[in-house]
């Protein structure tokens, strides 16, 4: 059986968290969302959504962990009803979380071949054919998988590899990692602000950064994207933080925690805005269009856009560098919070050595993840990450709100947070477990199950988006799977 293993301080936990938090949905998912739905507006209705629902779902994670401590399966199995207990929520939670692995540590890896790419600058002046024939080799539809590119399956080898050394002792060996990759990125990205701010044309993507179109507030979408990100940002609905937390060592602080970690994650999104936006101003500048005309998608932002912008830049390579070992320092935190959680859920239940979990888990997902280094990749990416995030996240948060807030009862855990924290929460965070929270995530899935069967998602034939109807599906019936071979193995 393995010795339970604690952070060796409040700083590596505060840092992990942030460092699971914070990632590349910071970079490239938060600016592009803000680009699209009214650059100011969105700000402030994000900054709603994180107080009324990111902090106070945090806050719940956080407690469940520190309170029974264990990992998501395990620390929701001690609610009951009767001889009932709710094990496969957090199975769920976890499996949903190691699918987005499969193809986050995929991206990992094309910021590998960057890495080289970027000696040379070798997109030349067509970085979009560069990244779209050259890199990823993407065919003409989703089911014309085409050929395996080598130089990705390498990157996305390295990427787990290092993902398997961070995690190689659990909270001991991530307490240590994370000085590392949450100071640097943040290092660079200041940097980042700093040069793109210097650079002409910059106050004109600043401008349609932060001026609000505030018509766009009553727009439905716009609140759905903000809860969206703000899921997909903190981590919440994963399991990890509920895993984390059970690592916290006696008497630690849970609200000011949660606060300080989603401020952070908050932070170091709008932070990213003005490196973001200051360069696309420039961007625009550069080509004579309008700053709207320069931002296409997230991907296309990062493998596209910004080596365009490289490219013109003095000291280009260096820039590229430090570019792409800040999307990697970025993203490994995340992707190793991940197989943590998943790795702490299998020790917790099979009493195994953590090693065999983590190299088990690893391969699997390796293995999993080639269909993403295909000529079809990017669709079954994009494919797998619309399921994962909108109904997957959702469905696990809405039932972590339900199990919890109405079973266990928010007031015995609001009791049990203000017991251990220095800041009390009050009725506020149990209106926002009871109620905003699974009214949320509720309605926001509702509306995307009616969208699905309008239509679609993106064009794609009803027959791929199948795959993601049917890992839902899967990840449910496994969920339930495994907590019956727990509660028989009791």
């Amino acid at each position: 059986m393995e010795e339970k293993v604690y952070w060796q301080n409040r700083v590596a936990f505060i840092l992990a968290s942030m460092g699971s938090a914070i990632g590349l949905g910071n970079v490239w998912r938060f600016p592009y969302i803000c680009y699209k739905y009214g650059g100011g507006a969105f700000l402030f209705a994000y900054v709603v959504v994180l107080m009324l629902i990111g902090i106070p779902l945090l806050i719940l994670e956080f407690g469940i962990g520190y309170k029974f401590k264990g990992s998501a399966p395990y620390s929701l199995s001690q609610v009951r009803i009767g001889n009932i207990n709710f094990e496969f929520i957090g199975w769920f939670a976890i499996l949903v979380g190691f699918c987005i692995t499969t193809y986050y540590s995929v991206i990992m890896g094309w910021s590998f071949d960057y890495l080289f790419y970027t000696l040379k600058t070798m997109w030349g002046d067509a970085p979009k054919e560069f990244f779209y024939k050259n890199v990823l080799g993407l065919t003409d539809s989703v089911f014309n998988l085409g050929k395996i590119p080598w130089h990705i399956v390498i990157g996305l080898l390295l990427s787990w590899v290092w993902i398997v050394l961070s995690i190689w002792k659990g909270a001991k060996t991530v307490g240590k990692v994370v000085y590392v990759t949450v100071t640097l990125p943040w290092i660079l990205l200041i940097v980042f602000v700093i040069r793109g701010l210097a650079l002409p044309g910059a106050f004109e993507g600043i401008k349609y950064y932060l001026t609000p179109s505030w018509e766009k507030l009553l727009s439905p979408e716009l609140w759905q994207a903000a809860i969206s990100q703000c899921f997909f940002s903190l981590t919440v609905g994963f399991g990890v933080m509920i895993a984390y937390a059970s690592f916290l060592p006696p008497k630690s602080d849970i609200v000011n925690n949660a606060f300080l970690v989603g401020l952070a994650d908050a932070a170091t999104a709008y932070i990213a805005g003005f490196a973001v936006f200051s360069t696309l101003g420039y961007y625009a500048y550069t080509m004579g269009v309008s700053v709207s005309d320069v931002m296409k998608s997230g991907p296309e932002l990062a493998f596209c856009t910004y080596p365009t912008i490289i490219s013109k830049l003095p000291f280009a390579p260096l820039f590229g560098i430090m570019f792409f070992v800040m999307l990697l320092t970025l993203a490994i935190d995340s992707a190793f919070s991940l197989v943590e959680g998943a790795s702490a859920s299998f020790i917790d239940k099979f009493k195994i050595k953590r090693w065999k979990s983590n190299v088990g888990i690893s391969i699997i997902a390796f293995l999993l993840g080639i269909i993403y280094t295909t000529g079809a990749g990017l669709y079954w990416l994009d494919i797998m990450d619309h399921f994962m995030n909108n109904f997957g996240l959702f469905l696990a948060g809405f039932l972590e709100c339900i199990i919890i807030g109405y079973i266990y009862g928010s007031e015995n855990m609001k009791r049990f947070i203000n017991e251990v924290s220095e800041r009390k929460i009050g009725k506020w965070w149990n209106i926002s477990i009871l109620i905003i929270v699974p009214i949320s995530a509720f309605i926001l899935l509702l509306v995307s199950i009616i969208e699905r069967i309008k239509s679609p998602y993106g064009g794609y034939p009803r027959s791929a988006e199948a795959f993601g109807w049917g890992s839902i599906i899967l990840f449910l019936i496994l969920s339930i799977v495994f907590s019956r071979i727990t509660k028989e193995e009791k």
